[in-house]
This record gives C-alpha cells, structure tokens and sequence, in this order.
C-alpha cells in the first residue's frame, strides 16, 4: 500500500512574556477526532509539500504565510499495519512568519501553546518523540509504526540532527 502524502505547518511566535508558542489546533471532526494536532492535512495531485502547508494553514486558522518562509524540519512515516489504508508521510514544516489572527473552522480550534509546554498527553502517541527536537531547530527522520489499537506507538525510529546555520 502506498504512502499518503501530508504536510504540517507548525507556526512560532514570542509571546509576551517572552517565552516561545506554537500554533496547534483542537481537532473536531474527521481522523484523530480530539486530539491536539499541528496544522495541516493532504498534499493535493500536482501540489508540493510547501505549497499545501501553506493551503492548510490558511484554510485551518486563517494564517496566511509565504511558501518562501517555510523551513523544512521534518519527514515522518506512520505506518498502521492494522490499517494500511492510514499509513503516511508527512512534510513538517516551521515558520515564524504568519499574518492573521488564528480562527477557528469547522474542522481545527486552532490556540498557541508554550513550547516548553506542549500538550503532549492530548496528542497523538507519536509527538513526544519528535515535535520538541522539530522545535529546538532540529530536522528530525523518523518512522512510527502503531499497535492494532491505531493509537499506541509500537515502534519509533528517530533521527534528530541540528539545522546548519
């Protein structure tokens, strides 16, 4: 079965207080129905990676970000031998350019969280193991393959490497 390919584009901010947020979203409907979840979702025929992170975000919270501003800082593969039909590869994306204010749609309540805070328990199994290293500036490899119950990590392959310059 092959990979579907998605894309998530995580946005950065200083808060006020001077401490790092990142946009993730309360998802409402569709699969991973109440998780926390970063922005994004397909990457449509004839569309790059970059071009639908920058689609996703806005039609998910009304940010809007120039493709040109997109740092690459991931690929993962999930694959859920249980449903094979779920299996995926993600292009992860980091910005801290964005204009807009987040709103909420019919499918993300989108709200900033500290970084060094992530609700890592309202996410899927898999965040912990590579979102904190994506957002110390690191590009990270990895691979996830889900127990029968498509919720648990059963196994996790994770390369994290510091971003040059």
């Amino acid at each position: 079965m092959t990979l579907t390919p998605m894309c998530l584009c995580l946005v950065t901010r200083t808060a006020a207080d001077g401490q790092r947020e990142v946009l993730l979203g309360r998802k409402k409907r569709g699969f991973g129905a109440g998780n926390v979840v970063g922005l994004g979702g397909h990457v449509e025929a004839g569309e790059s990676p970059a071009r639908a992170a920058v689609r996703e975000l806005l039609e998910e919270s009304s940010l809007v970000a120039p493709e040109s501003a997109l740092r690459p800082a991931a690929k993962l593969v999930f694959r859920f031998p249980a449903r094979p039909h779920y299996d995926q590869e993600v292009t992860v994306f980091v910005t801290g350019t964005a204009t807009g204010a987040p709103r909420e749609c019919d499918e993300i309540a989108p709200a900033w969280y500290p970084v060094r805070a992530l609700p890592l328990e309202a996410m899927w199994d898999d965040a912990g193991h590579w979102m904190p290293d994506v957002l110390e500036g690191h590009y990270v490899d990895a691979e996830f393959t889900f127990a029968d119950d498509c919720l648990t990590v059963a196994t996790a392959r994770v390369r994290a490497e510091p971003v040059a310059g």
